[in-house]
């Protein structure tokens, strides 16, 4: 656990250099205590992703980016207004005559409910209808032995290691595709799984394509083997030009 716990700590600083240290996770100069690392490999944290998601609306919380729209029907006036709101990063929303309102985390239905409630202080609404116009982008930390590493933006419907891993254009030829480390913060703990992405692509075993949230850090570490196009190649090169030049 001592190693892995520095492992971590590795990774995350690494994420502080690389990316400039923008992410909501805090970055210590001591190894991650191990009480705080925790290696799971259950369904309990990181689950399963499926291919086609069965996901539908009632069941879909809102998220920081997402944009809904309100349709309120029955005005004295007979008219029907409509409003365009996107929740911001910090998961209110800008609600007319109400002001800010926290949506994130509620599904459509809720928020209707909420916000029905808060502008029946002014309006007589006798229907209002939410609707999801957009969602908002994830993003993710991709990092070590892949070919594109950085923070990515990843769709709603792609949020799984996977897609993770191919929108970093896939792993280089050093990295451990076998042994892809995926962490994710819930609080004050880390929570750390070993995910097989080689077994996913070259025998279609779907439990290793792991979902992944916003401000998940995905790490390919090195396989330490030596690549010959790489490594050996260009000093058979110097040397046939060395020889070439003293004969």
């Amino acid at each position: 656990m001592k190693k892995l716990s520095t492992m971590v700590m590795a990774c995350m600083l690494g994420t502080a250099v690389f990316f400039g240290g923008h992410s909501s996770i805090s970055y210590a100069d001591t190894p991650v205590p191990e009480d705080k690392v925790v290696v799971t490999t259950d369904d309990s944290i990181f689950k399963v992703a499926h291919i086609r998601p069965e996901r539908t609306l009632g069941e879909y919380r809102l998220f920081k980016g997402d944009t809904i729209k309100l349709l309120a029907m029955g005005h004295a006036s007979g008219d029907i207004g409509i409003e365009k709101i996107t929740v911001g990063v910090d998961g209110m929303a800008q609600i007319p005559y109400v002001g800010n309102v926290k949506l994130v985390g509620l599904t459509l239905d809720e928020a209707r409910d909420l916000i029905q409630t808060k502008l029946s202080k002014y309006f007589k609404i006798p229907e209002l209808y939410v609707y999801l116009e957009s969602y908002g982008t994830r993003r993710v930390y991709v990092m070590g032995n892949v070919n594109n590493p950085g923070i990515k933006e990843m769709a709603v419907d792609n949020m799984n290691i996977y897609a993770a891993i191919s929108s970093a254009s896939g792993v280089d030829k050093r990295g451990r595709s076998k042994h892809i480390q995926l962490l994710r913060q819930i609080d004050d703990k880390l929570y750390f799984r070993e995910v097989n992405i080689d077994a996913f692509v070259k025998k279609h075993d779907l439990s290793q394509n792991i979902a992944i949230e916003d401000g998940d850090i995905i790490y390919v570490p090195d396989s330490g083997k030596v690549v010959f196009s790489e490594d050996i190649a260009p000093y058979i090169n110097i040397y046939a030009i060395y020889r070439s030049i003293v004969k």
